[in-house]
């Protein structure tokens, strides 16, 4: 063994030497301060400095490299899936037609600004500038841009009262938007909403959007009410305890919308045939 090494020492003794004097020397510059090596080894640390950003470049181009693949494969994905939808909602609408099923209508809306607002106990109400002359009628719904806001409850010349979703007296036809599961929607006090009749099987998760129903004669389906922020089993209930904040943050209401939309009286008869 020892031979073979003194054998190695031999065959590459200029080798060793080499490395010999460089250490040595860079020894010698470490340790001198002159004006001339001062200099030398500033260079140095700058040709270094060089180098090692250029070999530095070569790691992040591979980085940005798979950065880019995975952003094409995100975007070819966000393609796929909105070339679906858009195929889902053209076969939606041949299917309206060849079944004869009658569009949903888009409602026309009137801008109107808060200007007071009463609470008292369970009933909060607001008063809007917009009222008979403008085309308000009773049980109007009133939304704002995150959702349903209330109803008109009284109108006069030019201006109304709005029933907000925290009043007692209001009910609103809802569903879970996601499991289509059906109940009431009302106001007992405090700052959640609670979705009522639903018994304690029905699919209700926590996170759910709850939006209007078909069921309702005043408000129009679709209309976002609030998200499921709970639920609870009631001992000895068939029906669970479902509780959803509101879409809207009535205490910062300033301007709302009146949905100008009457319901069919044809309907209404039927409804409340007995």
């Amino acid at each position: 063994m020892v031979k073979r090494v003194y054998d190695i020492i031999v065959l590459f003794k200029e080798y060793f030497l080499l490395a010999f004097y460089i250490v040595l020397a860079l020894l010698l510059l470490a340790r001198n301060e002159t004006d001339q090596v001062r200099a030398i080894r500033s260079h140095l640390l700058a040709v270094a400095g060089t180098l090692q950003d250029v070999v530095g470049v070569v790691p992040n181009y591979f980085t940005l490299r798979e950065e880019n693949h995975i952003l094409r494969e995100q975007n070819l994905t966000l393609t796929d899936e909105i070339n679906r939808l858009r195929e889902a909602r053209l076969e939606n609408i041949r299917l309206y037609r060849l079944l004869n099923l009658k569009d949903r209508p888009s409602l026309p809306y009137l801008s109107a600004h808060v200007v007071g607002a009463t609470s008292q106990s369970l009933r909060n109400t607001i008063t809007i500038d917009r009222g008979r002359k403008d085309g308000v009628l009773l049980n109007m719904p009133v939304v704002t841009a995150d959702g349903l806001a209330g109803k008109v409850s009284t109108i006069s010349g030019d201006y109304a009262v709005v029933q907000l979703l925290l009043h007692k007296d209001v009910r609103v036809s809802a569903r879970v938007e996601r499991s289509r599961v059906n109940g009431i929607i009302r106001w007992t006090g405090g700052r959640s909403l609670q979705f009522a009749n639903v018994p304690t099987s029905f699919d209700v998760q926590r996170g759910d959007v709850i939006i209007t129903s078909e069921f309702s004669s005043i408000f129009p389906a679709g209309i976002r009410i609030g998200v499921v922020s709970g639920k609870r089993a009631v001992p000895g209930a068939l029906f669970q305890a479902v509780d959803v904040t509101p879409a809207v943050d009535f205490e910062r209401l300033e301007e709302v919308f009146v949905a100008l939309h009457t319901p069919d009286s044809s309907r209404v008869a039927i409804d409340h045939r007995p």
